[in-house]
């Protein structure tokens, strides 16, 4: 089993943070660790960390996203009350929800209404 000198995995530490690279900050020591134990080549190493990385910011944007939106918390489609929108069809609606053929399609789905309706 390999060790890593701590020179070099300060100096990692310090350039994983001026790029801004938390999540394999985080990681990289224990897939090191299992890529010695394994044997595994360099490039599946790289690609493990860059997955995890890609993960985490795809995890953070969605939070911020929905942060920003300021949706109300619980709100779902289950619990929309359809009766105040009597144009729009809840059959219709729970079946676009449902399905996703208007997404592998490449088309947009707009639900839109009157501004501060809090329904």
């Amino acid at each position: 089993m390999k060790t890593t000198d701590p020179v070099d995995a300060a100096r990692l530490e310090l350039m994983l943070t001026e790029l801004r690279l938390p999540a394999i900050k985080l990681l990289w020591s224990r897939f090191a660790d299992q890529a010695d134990k394994e044997g595994w080549p360099a490039a599946r190493f790289l690609a493990a960390l860059s997955e995890h990385e890609i993960a985490e910011r795809d995890r953070r944007r969605i939070e911020r996203h929905l942060v920003d939106a300021r949706l109300p918390v619980g709100k779902t489609l289950e619990s929309f009350d359809f009766d105040t929108v009597p144009m729009v069809s809840k059959a219709q609606v729970m079946a676009l929800a449902a399905g996703d053929s208007w997404i592998e399609k490449g088309a947009n789905l707009i639900l839109f209404g009157p501004p501060g309706r809090a329904s």
